[in-house]
């Protein structure tokens, strides 16, 4: 059995997706001869030549300018954030005309935006960020923040084929940690916008997404062993769409929900998805829905600093056992 790491997974779908289709390339800094920083396009320009792995200056914004023009005239550009906090020098591009033209100008937009996010590599504020919250209140945007190599494969394929832009958010923590018998041959297309249950409970949920999903399951594992709860883990998979209905069902199964992610608490994802339980299941909840997030301060640098200021496993478990005793 061969285990593919979640970083060769992206490189996977991006590899059998511009085999598939002619008209997808890639644009980005350093992602040709080097290979990306953290080596995820390696050896694609090899295969499909200079034209279709596009080195660019540093400038974020030119990059998602260039491959928005392309994308109007029938490609499908794939571009990379060097980190992805970075985007945001790209951010009026995204939002004030990539979110926009298909409603303003019918103009077809189907390109990625993708990138390393998140902390626990000790890479402080520059480094370290998920900027996904920047982004979820503009329309017309897609983003996707896969937990697995499965569904980073089978989602950066996915966000290819979208018709609309898509943000794919990549843990980088999850690079090469994370790895999974992805089969031999099977084509792998995961549907964005479709949550999965991860650990099925029924005493409590914690929904989450991306990096965080791992330490809710051993979060969970602690609770069946040293409390005997039963905790369901929901991973999103996908921030725009949301999965609603999989939240519903899962709180409504569990009536307790707690909502776990690794950016900082205020502005959150974890709000607005607190905001849509009461309006939708608050009948179901026997306990205030509560989140855990990370500090609302810069990420620090100092190990000891990260890991006081990001989420952490005791944390999500002090949480579920607040839940479980209210």
């Amino acid at each position: 059995m061969t285990e593919t790491t979640y970083l060769e997974a992206i490189r996977q779908g991006i590899w059998e997706e511009m085999e598939r289709d002619d008209r997808v390339f890639l644009i980005g800094e350093d992602i040709g001869a080097l290979g990306g920083p953290f080596r995820v396009t390696e050896g694609l320009q090899a295969r499909f030549g200079v034209e279709r792995v596009i080195d660019t200056p540093i400038s974020e914004q030119a990059i998602v300018g260039a491959a928005a023009g392309a994308a109007h005239m029938g490609l499908r550009p794939v571009c990379e954030m060097q980190f992805i906090d970075f985007i945001a020098c790209a951010y009026d591009m995204l939002t004030n005309y990539v979110a926009t033209a298909r409603y303003r100008a019918g103009l077809r937009t189907p390109l990625v935006v993708r990138g390393p996010s998140g902390g626990y590599v000790r890479g402080g504020p520059f480094h370290s960020q998920n900027p996904e919250a920047a982004f979820l209140h503009t329309p017309g945007l897609k983003i996707v923040c896969p937990a697995t190599a499965r569904d980073a494969k089978g989602l950066i394929k996915a966000a290819i084929r979208d018709e609309d832009p898509v943000l794919f958010f990549e843990h980088k923590y999850l690079y090469r940690r994370v790895k999974e018998d992805l089969g031999d041959g099977e084509e792998i297309l995961t549907p964005i916008g479709r949550a999965r249950i991860a650990r099925s409970g029924t005493d409590l949920t914690i929904v989450t997404w991306s990096a965080m999903v791992w330490k809710a399951l051993e979060a969970a594992e602690r609770l069946a062993v040293e409390d005997g709860l039963s905790v369901e883990v929901l991973d999103l998979r996908s921030l725009l769409p949301l999965d609603e209905a999989a939240i519903v069902a899962s709180v409504r199964k569990t009536s307790r929900v707690l909502v776990a992610h690794e950016d900082t608490r205020t502005g959150g994802v974890a709000g607005e998805i607190i905001a849509r339980l009461n309006e939708l299941a608050f009948e179901w909840l026997d306990a205030p829905a509560r989140r855990v997030a990370a500090h609302d301060v810069p990420l620090p640098y100092a190990p000891t600093l990260e890991d006081f200021v990001l989420p952490q496993t005791d944390d999500l478990v002090a949480a579920c056992r607040w839940l479980a005793q209210y």
